[in-house]
């Protein structure tokens, strides 16, 4: 019947298609498919939500066959079996015995029906891999207990029919998958290690069956599909299946050079060759021998593999860069049996020279693979001999000599590809325009950072040839015969990354020879963008090293002028790399710039002071932060504090002066900002004589909005000046955050500084209305705590009463609403738990329940910093109880430890906060432990002991919380999270079973839980604990330790 055309859904048909007393309207089913997926609007939502209830609904798995059978129109097939997989993965136990069976015996019809013809095999490929997961599904529930001959069943069904034995194979790569790749979270640990078993036991039918196939089928997507396969079992079989028979001479010599079968049959043998034993090194060296012969044949050594990679299809392609993951697993696993034997030397050789070839390819994923064996082999041959770097040939040690050759390929390579920086921030576009780069390319700097630790150790190994190599190279891009922005920033990059790797002489004559060279390159080029791309190429290669730089005073002040000259210049990215150059020169050079040098009159930091306006002049705001920072720097480490201070003063005449502008006030607080981080405590100068000021300004803006936002509403705060006003105050907050955190005189800070800031913020914050509380108040409150330590204990009890309370009443109107306050009141809360704890645990048992309340809400909040954060001062809230008195510790206990663990209990089951599972654990762990060591101080429960008490209630929790659990399950788990609890990793596998059992819906039947192991597993554990205990003298109970006097 054709499906109904539907322009609504009305409610009548809602009913019928949710109506499970009648037939079920196949077509009317088909039409709210097509409607679901061909409509848009409120009408597609009408139809997802029909059928989202109708896949919900608990007898909707009994439709699935009439759907399967009788419609046409195969997105609703594919619903179909949605439900059915819904149902296998979470009610599949409390089905009834028969029916259990029945589902099996239909989708193995179905898919013996689906597969068993060629054509259908094609044409209905979705529908079928679809089937296919399912049975999967059901195996992982039948499989072995229920089904003990389904190997059997399956081999045997494949002799009678290709397709169906091509079908087969993919059951059995599903199987494979599940079982041995995709388990974590899908299975218990010791349900999966019995599969894996199984597996292992029944595997001689299964590799018979893929042998046969191999030897005699003619079938090329029979004999695809069976090599698919293999590539899943080859990481896990025995190994006597791999090398104890005739399977590598299949691969290789049968299928390696067969255009279809070479990716897949190479997969296979670099599976193989990445096998780590020691058993077998001859099939190994076989292994290496007969791949190579043949690879050569397909592949001669000749080969521009660089070229036949640009102009190849995709298999060709993929071919190469399988062949780049043989070669790399092989060499990096078993080089030892190949790369000294005589007999091997042209094999091993060929295998080098095809990896070299390889690694010129135009294509970085290829480019990453060998890079991640140059780089393992090159650490290796450093390692060994450490201090050897070049040597006569007949004085370099074995293994050096044995790649010397490949080594200088290798360098020339590295040296001409090195990838991008993430200090280069002018770059040459896709559209070959020179442009300021914003955005870091991850990816590239994580392939520097690799390519780098390469060339360094290649350095190491011969800096000679490094040298000469880098200034060939250099020469021709200043004679122009290789010219090109590209050639010349790999080139620069290159030269950054190998400081310090040469010793300190050679250093210098092969610095002073690329700066040289690279300045004539600058002078002679005509064109901004050319100038743009070799000043960014000076810049950065300066600013790599350091230590060149400290010895060479004259040098350095070149440097830095040239620097002061690009602040000046107008293309883009140049200004923002002068001042990154410039403050990464202050950081390692900073005493050069303080100190008298030779020849100079005053320090230069002085003569920068005075040129200061007209060096920053063309900067813009972010720049001149950049430039105050670095001289922050300098000036901190001036030794005189006398001088330091006239400096500080010096540094500080252009943003003392008054501003124009509230904008402009607070562009002058960042630059303040910028300089206190470098500056550190010595920036008190400038903050005493600007300090009282900044607080009467900070409550004159406070008033002024207040009042603004009381006559003209909370709106009035998106306005331009107001906004402009509470940058003022953040700004303000920020600068004192800043100073705080690195002050070195508690004292002063708690004396001087926190009563008058305290008068200033607090009283505004607690006053003001949400909108206009600045969350910077409270990380400067966390701040002060976490410098002052218990020197804080005055002070917090007037903070909490000031902004905990309001800023929680701010908090609980919406989850979403001032994320900042939310993560920055808990952080508060956390420093005060590790610094200040005394006060915390003294304040009244309401108050600290609380705060306590408020905690356990942040550990369930989705914001995942705020969550941790929760997470975090529960577990130092404990850590801390711990060690207190036993009266105090027994009296927190007492009140709070069975909230703490039941609030916790839900948070780990909560599938929202499945990310939080190891912090969670760390917590329950601890808890189980004090509860099991006695540790809480206190009885839970009178007449029975707290690990009972707590094993009870804990029990009843889950049985309440999930009755489809049986007895037995909650049972093993609870005892468990007492005998695991010394061992973190195994007490959060533990917890991860349970959250695998909880999703499923488990019948009576608990056998396939493997319950007896897990019980015999907490034994065991309890056993080793306790063998543990027996070693240290007193720790046992005398009641609990058998003596000779005992019968």
């Amino acid at each position: 019947m054709p499906p109904v055309v539907m322009d609504a859904i009305s409610e009548e048909k809602v009913a019928k298609l949710l109506d499970f007393n009648h037939k079920l309207d196949i077509g009317l089913l088909d039409s709210v498919v097509t409607l679901m997926y061909s409509s848009t609007g409120s009408q597609q939502q009408m139809a997802q939500q029909v059928l989202t209830t109708l896949k919900e609904h608990p007898d909707a798995w009994t439709r699935v066959d009439s759907i399967l059978e009788y419609s046409g129109n195969q997105q609703s097939k594919y619903y179909a079996l949605q439900i059915l997989e819904n149902l296998i993965k979470t009610r599949w136990k409390v089905l009834p015995r028969e029916q259990c069976e029945g589902i099996k015996r239909y989708i193995v019809g179905l898919v013996i029906k689906t597969s068993s013809n060629p054509q259908m095999l094609e044409s209905e490929k979705v529908y079928l891999g679809k089937l296919n997961m399912i049975l999967v599904q059901i195996l992982k529930h039948e499989w072995p207990k229920n089904w003990p001959s389904f190997i059997s069943d399956i081999v045997g069904s494949s002799k009678s029919n290709e397709s169906l034995c091509q079908n087969n194979m993919v059951i059995l790569k599903l199987l494979s998958e599940e079982v041995f790749e995709f388990n974590s979270g899908q299975l218990t640990q010791v349900k999966a290690r019995h599969l894996k078993d199984n597996m292992c036991a029944e595997f001689s039918l299964i590799f018979q069956l893929c042998q046969h196939v191999l030897d005699n089928s003619q079938n090329a997507p029979l004999v695809a599909a069976t090599l698919e396969t293999l590539l899943k079992f080859t990481h896990w079989i025995p190994l006597g299946y791999l090398f104890q028979t005739k399977l590598i001479a299949t691969l290789v010599h049968k299928f390696l050079n067969v255009p279809m079968f070479r990716n897949v049959t190479l997969k296979c043998l670099t599976e193989i060759a990445g096998v780590q034993t020691s058993e077998y090194n001859d099939q190994f060296v076989q292994l290496f021998c007969l791949t190579t012969e043949r690879l050569k044949e397909m592949l001669p050594i000749s080969t521009n593999i660089r070229e036949a990679y640009q102009r190849g299809r995709d298999d060709e392609q993929n071919f190469i860069q399988n062949l780049s993951l043989f070669y790399c697993t092989f060499l990096r696993e078993h080089a030892s049996l190949v790369e000294t034997s005589s007999a091997l030397q042209g094999h091993f050789s060929d295998a080098l020279t095809y990896l070299v070839l390889i690694s010129e390819v135009d294509e970085v994923e290829i480019f990453k693979i060998c890079l991640e064996y140059w780089n393992s082999l090159c650490t290796e041959l450093y390692r060994e001999n450490p201090f050897v770097s070049v040597l006569p040939e007949v004085g370099r040690p074995d293994r050096r000599r044995v790649y010397w050759p490949v080594l200088s390929s290798l360098r020339r390579i590295m040296i001409s590809r090195m990838a991008k920086p993430e200090e280069v921030l002018v770059v040459e576009n896709e559209q070959g325009e020179v442009v300021r780069e914003f955005m870091k390319d991850t990816d590239s700097v994580a392939l520097y950072k690799s390519m780098r630790e390469t060339l360094v150790y290649l350095t190491h190994l011969d800096p000679v040839e490094t040298e000469r190599v880098i200034t060939e190279k250099l020469l021709r891009q200043v004679d122009g015969s290789e010219w090109s922005w590209k050639n010349l920033s790999t080139l620069c990059w290159a030269v950054g990354s190998i400081s310090g790797a040469m010793n300190e002489d050679d250093e210098r004559r092969f610095i002073v020879v690329v700066i040289r060279e690279l300045l004539g390159l600058c002078e002679h080029k005509q064109g901004k963008d050319n100038k743009a791309i070799v000043a960014a190429n000076i810049m950065y290669v300066v600013g790599q090293y350091p230590r060149f730089l400290r010895a060479h005073w004259r040098f350095l002040k070149t440097v830095v002028n040239k620097l002061f000259e690009f602040m000046h210049e107008t293309h883009e990215g140049v200004q923002d790399m002068a001042c990154d150059t410039f403050i990464k020169i202050a950081n390692k050079c900073r005493r050069q710039f303080v100190q008298l040098q030779a020849g100079e009159v005053t320090p230069f930091v002085e003569e920068i002071l005075c040129n200061l306006s007209s060096i920053i002049c063309d900067l813009q705001p972010a720049q001149v932060h950049t430039f105050y920072e670095a001289l922050g720097m300098m000036i901190g480490a001036q030794p005189d504090r006398q001088q330091q201070d006239i400096m500080i003063e010096q540094l500080f005449c252009l943003p003392n002066q008054e501003p124009d502008t509230v904008r402009q006030l607070s562009v002058l607080l960042r630059t303040n900002v910028s300089a206190c981080r470098s500056l550190g405590h010595p920036y008190v100068r400038q903050l005493g004589r600007n300090f009282m000021d900044m607080l009467s300004l900070y409550k004159l803006l406070s008033e002024d909005i207040s009042k603004a936002v009381v006559a003209h509403g909370e709106l009035v705060a998106k306005q331009p000046l107001i906004r402009a006003m509470r940058g003022v105050k953040k700004e303000t907050l920020r600068l004192l955050d800043c100073w705080v955190g690195r002050s070195t005189d508690p004292a002063l800070v708690s004396d001087k500084f926190v009563p008058p800031l305290c008068e200033a913020v607090l009283l505004d914050y607690q006053r003001n209305v949400a909108s206009a509380r600045e969350p910077e108040v409270l990380a400067l409150l966390a701040t002060i705590v976490s410098k002052l330590g218990e020197q804080a204990s005055q002070h917090v009890p007037p903070m909490l009463d000031a902004v905990f309370e309001c800023t929680l009443e701010m908090l609980s109107q919406d989850q979403h609403e001032f994320p900042e306050h939310r993560l920055n009141l808990f952080t508060l809360l956390e420093a005060v738990t590790q610094s200040c704890f005394t006060t915390l645990i003294r304040l009244p048992t309401d108050r600290l329940r609380i705060v306590l309340e408020s905690v356990l809400w942040a550990v369930r909040h989705s914001l995942r910093s705020v969550s941790e954060t929760g997470l975090s001062i529960v577990l130092r809230l404990l850590q801390k109880v711990d060690c207190l008195d036993p009266a105090a510790a027994g009296q927190f206990h007492a009140n709070f430890f069975m909230s703490l663990l039941q609030h916790l209990f839900s948070v780990l089951t909560d599938p929202l906060q499945a990310g939080q599972l190891s912090q969670v654990s760390s917590v329950l762990c601890l808890m189980f432990s004090l509860c099991e060591r006695d540790r809480l101080h206190t009885q839970l429960q009178a007449s029975v002991s707290n690990s009972e008490f707590v094993l009870q209630s804990l029990s009843a929790l889950l049985s309440e919380a999930y009755p489809h659990l049986q007895r037995p399950q909650i049972a093993v788990f609870v005892q468990g999270c007492f005998s695991f609890n010394a061992d973190q990793k195994r007490f959060r596998e533990h917890l991860r079973d349970f959250l695998v059992q909880i999703r499923e819906f488990t019948g009576e039947d608990l056998s396939d839980l493997y319950l007896e192991e897990q019980q015999e597993e907490i034994r065991r554990a309890q056993e080793a604990k306790l063998a543990q205990q027996c070693t240290v003298p007193g720790i046992l109970n005398p009641h609990e330790v058998q003596d000779a006097m005992e019968d």
